[in-house]
């Protein structure tokens, strides 16, 4: 079957109202925080060409973070730091972020609309939809705030810890990544609880 991409029929089947759509970026990395955005978005006034954030170029991301940031009715950042992917493991670190996430809401949304399998545990009415970035345009809207958000803050860390290639591998364990983990050890910014690291850390 062709893939039509993400659309409103997931928002429609839920609630007439206001639906929020919430993803994540940053689970499997190394280092640097998990990083969520919940998104609801204005069906009347809805950016073209919303999909899951992978499929999409670095431009377009970026293009497409602008005009979600500009048009949706409103938006919501969560972070779980690395700190509390360690003491709380990285699961339940992502549900805390997009707890966060929905939380920084400026309007109180009718229903939320979750990437994956499961929902945290929270007080919203919500549905967890898997591959929702690639069906649910909120959903896909999310997942590209919460990309282009860590990637800045990879960016950046980067600048401060120039040896890891975060700047391009964006915490995840390349070749690179892991040859600089070996030379220079690991920094506050690395998950001890990832099994990578922690090898390291015991050597």
């Amino acid at each position: 079957m062709p893939d039509f991409g993400p659309d409103f029929a997931h928002e429609l089947r839920h609630h007439p109202g206001l639906v929020a759509g919430v993803d994540e970026a940053g689970r499997g990395p190394l280092a640097g925080p998990v990083v969520a955005a919940a998104v609801i978005l204005n069906r009347d006034d809805c950016p073209e060409g919303l999909n899951d954030s992978k499929k999409l170029s670095a431009p377009r991301r970026a293009a497409l973070e602008v005009e979600i940031r500009a048009r949706a009715v409103c938006f919501g950042i969560g972070v779980a730091s690395v700190e509390e992917i360690d003491e709380i493991n990285i699961l339940w670190a992502t549900m805390l972020a997009m707890t966060r996430a929905v939380d920084a809401l400026t309007r109180d949304c009718a229903h939320v609309l979750v990437d994956g399998n499961r929902c945290p545990k929270w007080t919203y009415a919500s549905t967890a939809i898997v591959e929702g970035d690639a069906k649910c345009l909120s959903i896909a809207a999310a997942s590209i705030l919460a990309k282009e958000e860590r990637d800045r803050m990879m960016i950046a860390a980067a600048r401060e810890h120039p040896h890891y290639g975060w700047e391009s591998n964006k915490g995840y364990g390349s070749a690179k990544h892991l040859a600089a983990l070996r030379e220079h050890g690991a920094t506050p910014l690395h998950r001890r609880s990832f099994a990578p690291v922690a090898q390291l850390v015991l050597i």
